[in-house]
Order: C-alpha cells, then sequence, then structure tokens
C-alpha cells in the first residue's frame, strides 16, 4: 500500500526540520513549508532524494560553493531562487 498524499508531505517537512545541521534546518524547512504542497510527484520524488544526502554536502550546493549532482541540480537551483527571493 502506498503513502498518503498528505502523510507523504508532512513526513518531508519534518525531515526538513530535523536536518544535521541548523543552517539546513532553517533553509529547508521554510522552503518545505513554501513549496512542497505544490509539487509534483516527480518533484516530490526529487525533493526526497535531496533529503537523503548529507548537510554538509547540502550547504555547500545550496550555498554555491561546490556543484550539486546533476540528478537536484534544478532543485537546489530553486532552493537557491527561493533563498534569494527571501532576502529581497
Amino acid at each position: 500500500m502506498s503513502e498518503l498524499p498528505a502523510i507523504r508531505l508532512k513526513r518531508l517537512q519534518m525531515r526538513s526540520m530535523r536536518r544535521g545541521i541548523k543552517e539546513m534546518d532553517l533553509i529547508l524547512s521554510r522552503y518545505a513549508q513554501a513549496k512542497l504542497a505544490v509539487f509534483d510527484a516527480a518533484s516530490l520524488d526529487c525533493y526526497e532524494d535531496l533529503l537523503n544526502e548529507n548537510d554538509q554536502d547540502l550547504y555547500q550546493w545550496v550555498s554555491g560553493q561546490a556543484p550539486s549532482p546533476p540528478r537536484i541540480s534544478e532543485m537546489i537551483e530553486d532552493i537557491q531562487a527561493f533563498i534569494a527571493q527571501a532576502r529581497g
């Protein structure tokens, strides 16, 4: 039996808030709150794949200090755009 969409969203939101480093807690929890509800299944799959990555690597990719893997590069770019928009 597959996971209900509402339960999947809640699980991904919780995983976004409980990261290994505070910076990623803040970035991903805000991003998840703003974006997950409008994602299609493929985007949710990509985001879940991103959540499986190491936080130090994620921070390097999101901050532009290192290139991200091609399979999640569009998602990383969207997170970067979200951060830039939030900063004003």
